[in-house]
C-alpha cells in the first residue's frame, strides 16, 4: 500500500471510445453535449474524436464538425486520436481548438496491427520514423509512447511481458534517432485480456527496464477486471489513466461481441474517493454526464455507479438521522 500514489491524472475518453463503435446515427449535436457536460466534471483531458477513414469507422463521419461545435473550456485540454498524416494534418488544422501532441505507438500484435492500421511490424516502424520527421518540422512534440494490445490478443493469444520490455526498447531506440525524449509510456489492453495479475507483472517488468518514464495505463472492461485492474496499477504506483464515462466504447477491429470500452470514469473516481486519491473530479457531476451518455446512445451502459449512486448522500443522511 505504501506504492499507492496520492493523486492520479485521468484522461476521459468516452467521447472517441464510444462514438467510434456505436451506431453512426447519433446527432452530431448529442456528442458536443456530451462533451459540453464532461468538461463542467473538473477533468483535464478529454480525447473527442479520431481522425480516421469513416468507411472503417462511420461514428466518426463527423469528427471534424464536432470539433468546431463544442464549448472550449480554459484549462481542458481536448485532443484528437491520430495514425497517419491525413489523421494528423486533420488535427493540426484544429490547432485553436485542440492540443496536438504525438506519441510513438507500437503494437504487440502484427496481426491485430495489420487489421487495426492495415500495416505490418517492419512497415508501422518505418512509418514512425517518417511521422517524428514531419511533426518535428509541425513543430508538434513527441514525448509519449505507448503498446497496444499490450496484455494480450484475441488473434495472437498471450502477450509475454518480455515481447512488451523489447518493443518499449524500440520506442526508445526510434526516440534516440529523432533526438526525442519520452517521459511516458502507456500500456493498452486494447482486447480486454488483462487481469491483476498480469498488470502488476507487466508494470514490474517495464519498470525494472525502464524506471524513469511515467506509465500510463488505458484497461477495458471487456471481462469486467477493469476496477480490479486499476487497483492493482495503483497498488504499483501507477498515477496515470485513461478511462470512459459510463464505460462507453470498445475497438472496432477486435472482433469481440463483448467488447467493452475503457474502465468506467466514475467507478474510477468512486475507487480513488474512497481511497483517498485525489483525482480533481466532482463525482456527482461525472455521473450526471454518464447518465447523460446512457440516454445519448439509447441504451444501458455498464458503470456501476451511476446506478448506485456515490455514498456521499447516504453518509450525510445517516449523519442527520443521528
Amino acid at each position: 500500500m505504501s506504492d499507492m500514489p496520492k493523486s492520479i491524472a485521468i484522461k476521459e475518453e468516452g467521447p472517441r471510445e464510444g462514438f467510434q463503435i456505436e451506431s453512426a446515427d447519433i446527432p452530431t449535436a448529442q456528442k458536443v453535449a456530451l462533451i459540453d457536460a464532461l468538461s463542467e466534471t473538473g477533468v483535464k483531458q478529454i480525447q473527442i474524436v479520431s481522425f480516421v477513414n469513416p468507411k472503417k469507422v462511420p461514428g466518426m463521419a463527423d469528427a471534424d464538425e464536432v470539433v468546431r461545435r463544442f464549448n472550449k473550456k480554459p484549462g481542458v485540454e481536448y485532443s484528437a486520436l491520430f495514425f497517419n498524416t491525413q489523421g494528423f494534418e486533420r488535427a493540426l488544422s484544429f490547432a485553436d481548438r485542440l492540443t496536438v501532441k504525438a506519441s510513438l505507438p507500437l503494437c504487440a500484435s502484427e496481426t491485430f496491427l495489420k487489421r487495426n492500421q492495415n500495416r505490418t511490424m517492419k512497415e508501422n516502424i518505418e512509418a514512425l520514423h517518417k511521422q517524428v520527421e514531419i511533426y518535428k518540422a509541425r513543430g508538434v512534440p513527441v514525448n509519449r509512447g505507448s503498446v497496444m494490445a499490450a496484455f494480450g490478443c484475441n488473434f495472437e493469444g498471450e502477450v509475454p511481458p518480455q515481447r512488451v520490455v523489447d518493443l518499449i526498447g524500440q520506442i526508445f531506440e526510434i526516440a534516440a534517432a529523432h533526438a526525442l525524449g519520452i517521459n511516458e509510456i502507456a500500456l493498452a489492453d486494447t482486447m480486454g485480456w488483462a487481469t491483476p495479475l498480469s498488470v502488476k507483472r507487466l508494470v514490474g517488468a517495464v519498470r525494472e527496464r525502464l524506471p524513469a518514464p511515467r506509465i500510463n495505463l488505458h484497461l477495458h472492461d471487456t471481462r469486467g477486471m477493469g476496477i480490479a485492474n486499476v487497483y492493482a496499477g495503483l497498488e504499483m504506483g501507477v498515477d496515470s489513466f485513461d478511462s470512459s464515462v459510463a464505460g462507453l466504447g470498445g475497438c472496432p477491429f477486435a472482433r469481440h461481441r463483448g467488447a467493452a470500452g475503457n474502465v468506467c470514469t466514475e467507478d474510477l473516481v468512486f475507487l480513488c474517493e474512497e481511497m483517498g486519491i485525489e483525482t480533481g473530479i466532482d463525482l456527482e457531476r461525472m455521473i450526471e454526464a454518464a447518465t447523460l451518455a446512457q440516454t445519448v446512445v439509447g441504451h444501458p451502459l455498464l458503470g456501476h455507479v451511476m446506478q448506485g449512486g456515490s455514498l456521499s448522500a447516504l453518509r450525510a443522511k445517516a449523519r442527520s438521522a443521528a
